[in-house]
């Protein structure tokens, strides 16, 4: 989702600063990560909620923690590597500006580490606790590409510390419950089209526009750009549940939830703007225009803005066929529709804007297969379907979304009976993402016309050490 358009009263069509709450197209849909284990990305996470083969079990499902018989840590690292490139195919400059490039890849190498204890209590409890990192996106473009008035840099980060328990009633029942402690920090950059920021209040101060007076301001202050960032973080709250049922000794359902957590996101926006140096006759009406602007519009204050992070339901099969195959299936919901309009407000109350996001709920369906070779190897994999929650009339650059392919592979070998070390990887192929998007309220004057469609996928590489002690 993306944060509210910058503007003012006065200058309503040019001095605005696009600052979003984006999600790329790099990870999980929208800006949820799914890497939550290696053991996991090599089946696509299919039957995530039944599997319960490690302590990792605390996020997929806290009720598998009760099938964990010593206690037990597992590390993780994921190396994960977007690639997001925009191509061009008809977009339109700003006022006043040149159209720029087409802004590079817009990802990069991203570390996402995991952590989780877990112990058994006595016969029926179990306890245990876990760090990951379920949201966040990095994209940064080119600073003078096409798009650069509606996105250059968009960071989120979460941090989720997740303690949980599970009780057994009966021999083949378990039930679990967890708290999710986390922490949000956002990072946003954007260039403002400061000339056309100028103009703007130059005709409302009655210049008309065709004249003599507003073609030679035109011409003189074209081409300048103000620096807009907003920088905000929260703490905030969640829990989840859930259940694993064992049908018998080879088969079981798992089922979670994981609740919405509610932020309010406080920090604030700053402005570099530039200032114009002219002389002669024009210099004095120049100036009074860039002071109104940068009073009336591009100023720095506090904000805060309210998002809801959605809900996520799983319902996973896990069946040991025979001594050799494991098969594994999942179905995830997550409930996007949380998210629907995000409003910034300054520290006096003034709202910036109210942002349409319009997300849907999405599915991710998910199937994999282990392969037992020997004592030591067993082999993984896996295939996922991943719908996006992003509708294409919506589609920003701050998140041009599409829906996704995973292609999974992974290993397990076993040094001994307390270490076990897994690998995955994973290749995401990302559908083409067309978009057509003049900033919000469009205006191409103000933001330039991105129009194209984006050419993306992910490579995932990730590491995994289970130690039982």
């Amino acid at each position: 989702m993306r944060t509210p358009i910058l503007r003012s009263a006065v200058t309503r069509v040019a001095a605005a600063c696009a600052l979003a709450f984006g999600a790329s197209a790099c990870f999980g849909a929208g800006f949820q990560l799914n890497e939550t284990s290696a053991s996991g990305l090599g089946n696509a996470f299919a039957g995530g909620a039944a599997v319960a083969e490690d302590a990792s079990t605390l996020w997929s499902n806290v009720a598998g923690i009760s099938r964990i018989k010593t206690a037990q840590v597992v590390g993780t690292i994921h190396l994960i590597t977007p690639s997001l490139r925009f191509r061009n195919d008809g977009s339109l400059p700003a006022a006043g500006q040149a159209l720029g490039g087409d802004g590079g890849d817009a990802g990069g190498l991203n570390v996402v580490p995991n952590l989780y204890v877990v112990k058994p209590i006595d016969s029926t409890w179990s306890a245990g606790i876990g760090f990951n990192a379920p949201w966040g996106l990095v994209t940064e473009y080119d600073p003078g590409w096409t798009g650069r008035f509606q996105a250059i840099k968009s960071s989120i980060k979460t941090y989720n510390l997740n303690p949980g328990v599970s009780w057994k009633p009966s021999s083949n029942l378990a039930l679990g419950l967890g708290l999710n402690l986390q922490r949000m920090t956002a990072e946003f950059t954007n260039q403002v089209n400061y000339s056309g920021a100028l103009l703007s209040a130059a005709a409302l101060k009655g210049v008309a526009p065709g004249s003599a007076t507003f073609n030679a301001i035109a011409a003189a202050t074209a081409g300048l750009e103000s620096g807009a960032r907003i920088k905000g973080s929260d703490n905030a709250a969640g829990w989840n549940a859930g259940l694993l049922w064992e049908l018998d000794d080879k088969t079981r359902l798992g089922m979670q939830y994981r609740s919405s957590v509610k932020y309010r996101i406080s920090g604030d926006v700053r402005f570099s703007n530039p200032t114009p140096v002219l002389a002669g006759p024009l210099a004095p009406t120049v100036a009074a225009l860039a002071g109104g602007v940068n009073a009336g519009a591009l100023f720095n204050s506090g904000v805060t803005a309210d998002v809801k992070i959605p809900a996520i339901v799983n319902l996973s099969w896990f069946t040991a066929v025979n001594d050799r195959w494991d098969f594994m299936t999942d179905a995830q919901w997550t409930r996007w529709s949380t998210i629907q309009t995000l409003t910034f407000v300054r520290a006096n109350g003034a709202v910036l804007q109210s942002t349409p996001e319009n997300f849907r709920n999405s599915w991710k369906l998910a199937f994999g297969a282990n392969y037992h070779y020997n004592d030591q190897w067993m082999w993984r994999g896996g295939l996922a379907f991943d719908q996006s929650p992003v509708r294409t009339a919506f589609r920003t650059p701050r998140l041009p979304d599409g829906d996704r392919t995973w292609l999974t592979a992974g290993a397990q070998y076993t040094v001994n009976p307390k270490l076990k070390i897994d690998f995955g990887a994973a290749y995401l192929f990302v559908k083409n993402a067309t978009i057509n998007n003049a900033g919000n309220p469009s205006s191409v004057s103000a933001y330039s016309l991105l129009n194209g469609h984006y050419d993306s996928n992910t490579v995932i590489v990730s590491a995994q050490l289970k130690y039982d002690f």
